[in-house]
């Protein structure tokens, strides 16, 4: 009885075909949680770089614009040091528990009247 339950296969198609099915699934939910961090990455650093490009203009909705581009939820640290404006925009992943990604850009700040010379 016990020799038999070894050797024979009935029922196996059934098996692997589940295994397949739950291995298709996970790499599906990867692949699409690995898609989503890469656009949320892309959003992250389109928002930073605006924020960069227009507080270094002196543009007093940098940063409202920023959180526009942004993904939902994510948090804009503005430093302006000297020179440059740094700018840090960081959000969780959707669909990727505990996944968070950031980006940073840097911008030298623009003299006060480069803006209206060139307006002219």
């Amino acid at each position: 009885m016990l020799s038999r339950l070894f050797v024979d296969e009935r029922g196996m198609v059934t098996v692997e075909a589940a295994f397949a099915l739950a291995a298709i699934a996970a790499f599906l939910l990867v692949g699409i949680g690995a898609v989503a961090g890469v656009a949320t990455q892309i959003r992250c650093t389109d928002a930073a770089r605006e924020v960069a490009r227009l507080t270094a203009a002196g543009d007093a909705a940098a940063e409202s614009v920023g959180r526009r581009v942004a993904p939902r939820g994510a948090s804009v640290a503005v430093v302006t040091s000297g020179e440059t404006v740094t700018v840090t925009v960081s959000a969780d992943v959707p669909l990727v528990p505990m996944l968070t990604v950031s980006a940073r850009a840097v911008a030298a700040v623009e003299p006060a009247g480069a803006a209206d010379a060139s307006a002219e």
